[in-house]
């Protein structure tokens, strides 16, 4: 019974370090450095992909899920690798972009007007996101164009909601860290995944939540985090990037039905936020 015992707990660490082992030294990073001629904005993008999955693709053997990262802003589109290797460990191609340039005007509020004035530059984030789908379709044939996966931070996950709403035949799922202006995408064959912070420096806009009957009958999962929202990124402790990973991974994992509990807009998922 005791050898049962320490075979199991053997296969519970070799499992974990599978994983470890897996997102640190097996996974391919490469920054990619575009020219958009029609706008004329250069777009940098990091892609992450793991290398035995590319070696499956690039024999025709395997089709990659796709996954997009938008930036929040102020935040390098490189400040999100604890995001790219989970879900490249999982067999997705992850293209993290930066959305904004040094160029760019600063993000300003205007109370009244649609998505508080940020339109244009979710309209901006928009066309980097199509330009650099149409580059990742020369450089990868086996990946899953149709069904992608967009995930952001902040003004990121804004974009990230806001191109789900205009583009329903191309995401499938969205993934937020806190998005804060764009109203959260209502409807089938979308599933949602969004942390939330508890930061009262960055407070949800009214309606952009779903109502926890939306959620649930939309399989919506809202995860309460206790984190601080500028924590949602590389900068963040440990605890708070893992626990992200652990859920990020759960929800990945979950077939049409999520395996996540039902959603509750106004009580955590995660219990013990403290544990942040």
């Amino acid at each position: 019974m005791k050898r049962a015992f320490a075979i199991l707990a053997f296969l519970c660490v070799l499992a974990v370090s599978e994983y470890v082992v897996v997102s640190k030294f097996a996974i391919r990073h490469e920054t990619l450095n575009y020219l958009d001629a029609s706008r004329q904005r250069p777009i940098s993008v990091d892609v992450a992909v793991r290398r035995d999955y590319e070696v499956k693709a690039n024999l025709g053997l395997w089709k990659l899920p796709l996954a997009v990262i938008s930036n929040g802003n102020t935040v390098r589109n490189t400040e999100y690798s604890f995001l790219a290797n989970a879900l490249a460990a999982r067999g997705y191609l992850v293209a993290s972009i930066q959305q904004d340039l040094p160029s760019d005007p600063p993000l300003m509020t205007v109370v009244g007007q649609p998505y508080v004035g940020r339109q244009a530059v979710y309209m901006r984030c928009e066309a980097n996101i199509l330009f650099v789908l149409g580059q990742l379709r020369k450089l990868q044939d086996n990946a899953d164009f149709d069904h992608i996966t967009l995930v952001g931070h902040s003004n990121g996950g804004d974009v990230s909601m806001y191109v789900a709403k205009q583009h329903p035949e191309l995401v499938s799922k969205v993934i937020t860290l806190d998005n804060l202006r764009v109203p959260f995408v209502v409807r089938d064959n979308l599933k949602i995944l969004s942390f939330r912070s508890k930061d009262p420096n960055f407070t949800t806009d009214p309606g952009v939540l779903p109502t926890a009957e939306q959620a649930k009958s939309r399989g919506i999962d809202i995860v309460h985090t206790g984190a601080q929202h500028t924590e949602m990124s590389d900068r963040g402790p440990n605890s708070v990037k893992e626990k992200i990973q652990a859920t990020l991974d759960q929800f990945l994992r979950s077939s049409a039905s999520s395996a996540l509990a039902p959603a509750d807009t106004t009580s955590p998922m995660i219990m013990n936020p403290a544990d942040y």
